[in-house]
């Protein structure tokens, strides 16, 4: 049985004076309404930090009797940063096995009322233990990573500074963006240090914000085409490569494979750059570029206008902002939206038949990707 995204809501992201549940009502209404307020059988919620940071539990008990669904079965989906993710594939597997008709997603997080080190700790949870003794943060880790994949491939440091400048110029056009502000490559290298060679513009934003989706059965322009997702060693200290994630590369194999279509048929791509160098490995993992190829794509050495792909039309991680459980569904949500041509400002103007979206779970350590587009046939 198929699976289609048939409508999507936001509760722009940013600093808001919300509540989490008020935001996640926020976005799911405006998903609801979308479809004219159709019942929904089953309420999909991921958060990653409630608890944390916001003192909430039973949040899907929450969410259900803020919006009136308590006539729903309901679950919660937490999978650090790839939560939104994990909880949209986890609606479209149980709208795939017939057993229900219509799922709202929902996805939300609330973080910037809490002091930024209390974040950071929150978020390091997700790391291993050992790493978390040690006092590592993401992006601590994340330099590591960079340093590694600078060292084998040497790419042009003008590239880093440029992924920035394209993520905000393209939030800029979002209207549920946290940042709407165009930056320059002078203003990322200005940009005060956060872990050596990374800077602040090089690095995500935390964020309050939520998104909601309906997915219900049957075909449509962004039918389910296909899902992955893989694990990898918790520890970056047990893997064998520290300049490419495994996980992205066997969930977008697995994606691919269930969406019997290939790589140059897609149309738009949203990638998760929560780290300005993750998305040049990103590109190489979803094999849109060979193995230290990611940088051709700004370095005008890469594909020709004709033949480049949109990439991250929302802005990305990077310029969207991060609310960290709601993050893999806002590039979900992107996707079926320039499918379904009602991307508004930040349609790509290229009518894209099939798209891709990327999500990224700690570091790495369980990736999701998520292939919609025309059904078969």
């Amino acid at each position: 049985m198929s699976a289609q995204v048939t409508s999507t809501g936001f509760a722009r992201f940013g600093k808001r004076p919300e509540s989490l549940v008020d935001l996640a009502a926020e976005a799911a209404t405006q998903a609801l309404e979308g479809v004219g307020r159709k019942p929904c059988d089953l309420l999909v919620v991921g958060n990653m930090l409630s608890g944390p940071l916001n003192g909430v539990e039973n949040l899907v008990s929450r969410v259900a009797n803020r919006i009136s669904l308590e006539t729903s079965a309901g679950l919660r989906v937490e999978a650090a940063s790839a939560t939104g993710a994990a909880a949209f594939h986890a609606g479209v597997l149980a709208v795939e096995s017939g057993r229900y008709e219509r799922a709202l997603v929902v996805a939300a997080e609330k973080m910037t009322d809490r002091p930024t080190p209390e974040v950071a700790a929150a978020l390091a949870r997700s790391l291993h233990p050992t790493e978390q003794v040690a006092g590592a943060t993401m992006p601590a880790l994340a330099a590591l990573v960079t340093e590694r994949y600078v060292q084998r491939y040497s790419p042009d440091p003008s590239v880093v500074d440029r992924i920035p400048v394209e993520a905000r110029r393209a939030s800029s056009r979002n209207p549920y963006a946290q940042f709407r502000t165009p930056v320059t490559e002078e203003e990322v290298r200005a940009s005060r240090s956060i872990a050596p060679p990374l800077c602040l513009l090089h690095c995500s934003s935390i964020a309050d914000g939520a998104v909601a989706v309906v997915v219900e059965s049957g075909s449509g322009a962004a039918t389910v085409r296909g899902i992955g997702q893989a694990f990898e060693a918790l520890p970056i200290v047990d893997r064998p490569d520290l300049t490419t994630f495994a996980s992205s590369r066997s969930a977008a194999d697995r994606a691919f494979s269930s969406a019997g279509i290939s790589r140059k048929e897609i149309g738009v791509i949203e990638a998760h750059d929560a780290f300005a160098p993750f998305l040049l490995i990103d590109l190489e993992d979803l094999g849109f570029a060979p193995p230290g190829g990611g940088s051709a794509w700004f370095s005008g050495r890469g594909p020709g206008p004709e033949e480049r792909v949109p990439l991250n039309p929302s802005g990305g991680v990077l310029g969207r902002g991060h609310p960290v459980g709601a993050s893999g569904l806002a590039a979900i949500a992107e996707v079926a939206r320039q499918l379904r041509g009602e991307a508004g400002p930040t349609d790509t103007g290229t009518h894209p038949r099939f798209g891709i979206a990327q999500s990224v779970g700690g570091l790495a350590s369980h990736n999701f990707v998520t292939i919609l587009g025309e059904a078969p046939g």
